[in-house]
């Protein structure tokens, strides 16, 4: 779209702390250093809610619809958004990217309401559509064992959902819509113009692997103290390890 006008470096940063906890704790995410993209602020898939184990075997129970709303409230306005959008505004400070938004005070505001901006209309996306669609988008820990069954789990969980009484695992829309809305809504809302729908598709290809990222990291680390404290308290397990992904 923008073929033979050099778009700026921009350095990609995970919006979602969880990912820099995966990244920090078992050195399996590197961060990329720079590419020529939109700097983004996606959620985590809404997954900060389901991390405490439960008991093997544990019979699905679908959450409520104020569970729904409370998870999305915590992604969306979270202390999780707030750190992850400042820490992907500031690297865009550094990076002057985009230019036309300079430095200072003035530049580090707008880009810190243009990375909160895409993170909320990516969870809003995503919430809407589940909700449109009656699907749980929660992230369910497995009850399997083994670190490559798990892995698996959490990377299947990125585009797949729970739906009816029994739980029973589709393919979601909402969870792989979610992740371009943001991008596609700055693009098109606030970004300077020179930026197009090639940008934000590029730039959700990396919010997607940034929600996978949070669910593998909730898979591994989702127990311990500190990941408990902060999380909902939402006991919440995939059901049935022999169905799982």
């Amino acid at each position: 779209m923008h073929g033979a006008r050099k778009r700026p470096r921009q350095m990609l940063e995970h919006h979602t702390p969880l990912v820099l906890l995966l990244a920090a704790n078992l050195a399996a995410l590197p961060v990329p250093a720079k590419a020529q993209l939109l700097p983004f602020a996606g959620g985590a898939s809404s997954t900060v809610s389901g991390t405490a184990p439960a008991q093997p075997g544990q019979l699905y129970s679908p959450p409520t619809r104020r569970e729904q709303f409370h998870n999305y409230l915590f992604d969306a306005f979270g202390p999780y958004a707030f750190a992850g959008t400042a820490l992907t505004a500031g690297f865009g400070q550094l990076d002057n990217a985009p230019p036309e938004w300079k430095q200072g005070a003035e530049g580090y505001g707008k880009r810190f309401g243009s990375a909160f901006g895409i993170g909320v209309a990516s969870d809003t996306a995503r919430f809407a559509l589940a909700e449109a669609l009656k699907e749980d988008t929660f992230y369910y820990r497995c009850a399997c064992k083994g670190f490559f069954p798990r892995l698996k789990h959490a990377m299947i969980s990125t585009l797949t959902a729970r739906r009816g009484e029994d739980g029973h695992i589709v393919f979601s829309v909402p969870e792989l819509v979610g992740p371009y809305a943001g991008t596609m809504t700055a693009v098109y809302g606030w970004y300077p113009s020179r930026y197009g729908a090639k940008d934000a598709l590029r730039t959700g290809n990396f919010n997607l692997l940034g929600d996978m990222g949070g669910n593998v990291a909730l898979e591994f680390l989702g127990g311990s103290h500190f990941l408990s404290r902060v999380h909902l308290d939402n006991q919440r397990e995939a059901p049935n390890s022999e169905s799982n992904p």
